[in-house]
């Protein structure tokens, strides 16, 4: 019986080791942000919620399909960042594209947009379907970033970042999504979380 309870103690021991662990790396990168529930519509229709990422590693960004500035490197930078995961086998790390103009960018446009960047949709969703002022108060809040209707335009202001999302849902660090992305250091950053 005494030996019972030495396993059960040590195997309590190994699964607080393994969490506070967890924990302590998360808390090593800079931002410690919550993602709020959201719920959302991807490229194929099909609904996206926090509960579908939970459990895995996931980089987003924000973006609209007509964007005439910052998106189109910015998606290409994405599917730049695809490629580099697959070759560095994070096949299992998602990659999340939130429209901030979900009035236009419906799932047949953004399935077509994903087309142009030959983005691998079995690890990258182009999400849409939720309220204007839903997806601005979600950026806002969850990614600490700006996202609104440029008056008089129709163009949109927001950041220009990927952000690195934790398991557990938490915003982690945010990277240079437009002109020279840190690959390195973002796949740098996920081995740490794996």
């Amino acid at each position: 019986m005494k030996w019972y309870k030495t396993a059960l103690l040590l195997l309590a021991g190994l699964l607080f080791t393994a969490c506070s662990s967890q924990q302590e790396i998360e808390e090593s990168f800079p931002m410690s942000m919550e993602v709020e529930e959201f719920s959302a519509i991807n490229q194929d229709g099909r609904e996206v919620t926090l509960e579908d990422l939970r459990g895995d590693i996931w980089v987003a960004d924000f973006i609209f399909t007509n964007c005439d500035t910052v998106c189109l490197p910015m998606t290409a930078n994405m599917a730049q960042l695809q490629k580099k995961l697959k070759d560095s086998g994070f096949d299992d790390v998602k990659l999340v594209s939130f429209s901030i103009d979900p009035e236009n960018d419906t799932p047949e446009i953004l399935l077509e947009y994903s087309q142009r960047y030959s983005a691998d949709l079995k690890q990258w969703e182009f999400l849409t379907g939720y309220p204007q002022e839903e997806i601005e108060l979600f950026a806002n809040r969850s990614f600490n970033t700006p996202a609104a209707k440029a008056e008089g335009s129709d163009q949109f202001v927001h950041g220009t970042s990927f952000y690195l999302v934790s398991e557990n849902g938490t915003v982690l660090k945010q990277y240079e999504g437009v002109s020279g992305p840190p690959f390195d250091e973002i796949i740098a950053d996920i081995k740490k979380l794996n």
